[in-house]
């Protein structure tokens, strides 16, 4: 099965003020992305507050990413919910718009304590799609769900036969590590923390990596991947300091999700408010968030629309 080797984007999805879903920034977002050296997107993930969205506006919002989608560009559906019927209904849907591969985070309720049930779970939503690939997304801090990922793997082997590989945003390169290198590199390991994009290139061998801060600085991370590649690890290690700087600064305004989403107004793009029960910035924070990014040099990095 194809490995992703590039950045994939994990996209904000916009509303209007007044909560409803707005697909329209979509087609310049997807733009922006591509010309910034992005490969893909995974949509209506934990960025995209899927799991805030109901059905119908998450696969109203797939759609719109899949008829931006130039040729090559990958689409990742998030899928996941708590229901197993919700997960085939947005699967099968995601095939039929033509989505490159379908994706879940672990269910919230109840909560998933063994394998076997993890494995069960997965198994129902990637069989109704067996030509598409299919990816587990581990982010045990937003799920709760926090069981070993070689486990996991070593129960799919020979039982999905669609399971492509893994989203792993979590802090354990060794495990990452040993799941990357399993059954001689069989399955697709995204990794899944930006703070730690260059760690995952140098010790876990990373190829794909998916993250929220490329929304508005992809450039710096495929600067990363290429002074890497050319064996300039003083520049690769500064401009991961870069983005350390960023996280730091995001860290401070309640996250990607909330504080990232308004950085994207500094690119040219607005997405609006976020859903309940986050907590959206007020205009003075926002200007606060400003000056801080200004202080550390954001614009030099920054995407733009």
């Amino acid at each position: 099965m194809e490995k992703i080797n590039g950045l994939i984007n994990a996209p904000f999805t916009a509303f209007h003020q007044d909560g409803s879903l707005n697909v329209e920034p979509v087609a310049k977002y997807a733009n922006m992305l591509v010309n910034h050296g992005v490969s893909g997107v995974f949509v209506n993930g934990s960025s995209g507050e899927g799991h805030l969205l109901t059905d119908e506006e998450r696969m109203l919002n797939a759609e719109a990413w899949v008829d931006a989608a130039p040729a090559d560009f990958k689409v990742i559906v998030h899928v996941g919910s708590n229901s197993i019927k919700t997960s085939q209904k947005l699967a099968l849907h995601a095939k039929q718009i033509g989505a490159y591969a379908t994706s879940v985070m672990g269910p919230t309720f109840p909560k998933i304590g063994r394998i076997e049930e993890l494995v069960s779970y997965c198994e129902q939503i990637a069989n109704v799609t067996p030509q598409m690939p299919f990816y587990y997304y581990h982010i045990p801090a937003f799920t709760g769900v926090n069981l070993p990922m070689l486990d996991l793997l070593k129960a799919v082997d020979g039982r999905i036969d669609n399971f492509a590989g893994i989203k792993y945003t979590f802090e354990s390169l060794y495990e990452f590590t040993q799941c990357r290198r399993y059954n001689d590199g069989k399955y697709d390991m995204l990794h899944g923390q930006d703070e730690t994009l260059l760690p995952s290139l140098a010790f876990g061998g990373a190829q794909g990596c998916i993250g929220g801060t490329f929304n508005y600085a992809a450039g710096l991370y495929v600067d990363i991947r290429e002074a890497f590649a050319s064996g300039d690890l003083v520049k690769a290690q500064e401009l991961q300091y870069k983005s350390l700087d960023l996280i730091d600064v995001i860290c401070r305004y309640r996250g990607n999700i909330v504080g990232g989403k308004q950085i994207m107004r500094l690119t040219g793009l607005e997405l609006g408010p976020n859903r309940s029960p986050f907590q959206n910035l007020t205009e003075q924070e926002f200007k606060s968030m400003k000056s801080e990014l200004e202080a550390i040099d954001f614009y030099s990095f920054a995407n733009k629309a």
